[in-house]
């Protein structure tokens, strides 16, 4: 797609040149180019979005240290290292839609988007309604 991209930006500055060599620009034709360009550069946003959270869920989560730099034991209340005590981690659920895992106090799955328990209003997205805007 990336290849594709490229020839189209390339056609495109070739036919902008050639129209102005010839003194006959034809809007309707630049305006179609470059809508298909948009069309292209927005789906190549949405598939490097679905891949950065393709991987950064596959992503293991980096081990808990403690302040003095010692890898946390999960489950332990103390530092087997230093004797700190370890601060509790922030409560995680599953997401209602897809399941990711999603941080308690988040208002909204980051891998689907769907508005969780804790988000205003969630109770209200989560039942269908009709059409809002008619009223």
């Amino acid at each position: 797609m990336l290849r594709v991209r490229e020839e189209r930006l390339r056609d495109l500055g070739g036919l902008m040149l050639e129209m102005y060599r010839r003194d006959q620009f034809r809007q309707d034709l630049l305006v179609e180019r470059c809508d298909e360009l948009v069309a292209l550069d927005d789906r190549l946003q949405e598939l490097d979005t679905l891949l950065a959270v393709a991987v950064s869920a596959r992503r293991a989560a980096p081990a808990a240290r403690c302040a003095c730099g010692a890898p946390i034991v999960g489950g332990s209340h103390f530092c087997a290292n230093c004797g700190r005590p370890v601060e509790a981690a922030a409560p995680v659920v599953a997401c209602a839609n897809c399941g990711a895992a999603v941080p308690a106090e988040a208002k909204f799955c980051a891998a689907c988007g769907q508005a969780t328990a804790t988000a205003p209003g969630s109770e209200a997205a989560a039942e269908p309604a009709g059409d809002s805007w008619s009223t």
